[in-house]
């Protein structure tokens, strides 16, 4: 299943990407109420996510009664405004130097745990949206990354089960303000600007990566190609990141955490410019779409 969200009047509503186009959750929730047998239709991100755990079975009996058919709830991708991938009420946890050719490049030993750092809800955007750089700031740097958003409250698991907690991935685009980043020995001035965080176009739920340590993640700058690896790289993997970060805090539903950058960013290349104004950021993480986002 394809999760996102799109903008509406009254707020950021729920959405399923299908083939005939997408779902408008809370319409077709209410058009098809008689025949969904008193199934629960989450008309948001965060209603998805309010419990202990989350349950896709009112949106799966809601895909299955829609099949075929034709109404408003049934919108035209092209034709929405996306909002991020997740819930706007969750942690956003990430991790840094979690690429060894990364590490590399950034003339930084390889971490012998987690580097951790937060971001806030101000961060996220969908795609499609602008990204407003701020005059604070020059040394503007991409990050292509592997996002991922918590299923159900997990505390003290162990990594053997921990990919069960996870509801889903997407891409992730780490902006990063290099000059600010460095500025203390804590990153977080760098991390935290407005819409620094793009998350989507959708969030694929688990069951359709088949393994997240086997999936490409590319970035291209204005269609140049300048991120091009595997999440196989990653020192930390995504159960391990999942299962270390349960044993300090409990994992709640809706939690995003964001697993990395590979090689390739303007940090370890003196020959790049810095983002400016003007340029357009694509990723793509495997199957999970095109993140698409320009800068101003």
């Amino acid at each position: 299943m394809r999760l996102l969200t799109f903008h509406t009047p009254t707020g950021l509503q729920l959405g399923i990407k299908t083939e005939r186009g997408i779902i408008d959750v809370a319409r077709a929730g209410i058009a098809f109420q008689a025949k969904l047998d008193g199934a629960h239709i989450p008309a948001t991100f965060e209603e998805l996510c309010s419990g202990s755990e989350v349950d896709l079975s009112g949106l799966h009996s809601l895909m299955a009664v829609t099949n075929g058919q034709q109404g408003d709830w049934l919108l035209v991708e092209e034709q929405l405004q996306f909002g991020p991938s997740a819930s706007r009420y969750g942690k956003i946890i990430c991790v840094g130097l979690n690429y060894r050719k990364h590490a590399a490049e950034s003339n930084m030993a390889i971490p012998e745990s987690p580097v951790l750092f937060p971001k806030y809800s101000n961060a996220l955007a969908g795609t499609g949206e602008d990204i407003p750089l701020s005059p604070n700031a020059t040394q503007y740097d991409y990050e292509a990354e592997l996002a991922l958003v918590i299923g159900k409250r997990a505390q003290g698991i162990e990594q053997a089960e921990a990919l069960d907690y996870v509801l889903g991935y997407a891409n992730g685009h780490d902006l990063s303000a290099r000059d600010l980043q460095f500025r203390t020995p804590q990153w977080m001035l760098g991390k935290i600007q407005d819409k620094f965080l793009p998350i989507g176009p959708y969030l694929v739920t688990a069951d359709e990566v088949t393994d997240p340590q086997n999936l490409s993640i590319k970035l291209w700058l204005n269609g140049e190609i300048r991120q091009n690896s595997n999440t196989a790289d990653m020192i930390f993997n995504v159960a391990y990141i999942v299962s270390y970060l349960s044993q300090y805090l409990t994992l709640e539903p809706g939690d995003i955490i964001i697993t990395g950058t590979p090689e390739g960013v303007i940090l370890g290349h003196p020959e790049y410019s810095w983002l400016k104004a003007g340029d357009t950021v694509t990723i793509e993480v495997g199957n999970l779409g095109e993140l698409t986002n320009k800068l101003s």
